[in-house]
């Protein structure tokens, strides 16, 4: 109960000051070039990689990104950047 209340403190302080969501909810930033780069800043870390799937820890659930001939250009502690043909992007909450 505590942590839906911090959450949606954290909500209401971003809307009245108009902060960036991804900063002050710790929220993952997803930048998508066509199907061919995809850049995601904020993750928690890789789970598991393969030249068919990518999937990500967040600090609420998991971001799995599916698709062809992955490749990883640049992984950073918090920031990764992917190269392939990117068919889906699915959020998955836990």
């Amino acid at each position: 109960m505590m942590k839906k209340w911090r959450q949606q403190v954290k909500k209401f302080l971003t809307d009245q000051m108009e902060l960036p969501a991804d900063v002050m909810m710790d929220m993952p930033r997803i930048t998508m070039i066509g199907q061919i780069h995809i850049y995601i800043e904020n993750h928690r870390g890789v789970l598991q990689f393969s030249n068919e799937e990518l999937r990500l820890l967040l600090s609420q659930g998991q971001l799995l990104i599916k698709g062809e001939q992955f490749v990883i250009k640049t992984i950073l502690p918090e920031e990764l950047l992917l190269e392939g043909k990117i068919d889906k992007v699915i959020f998955i909450n836990e």
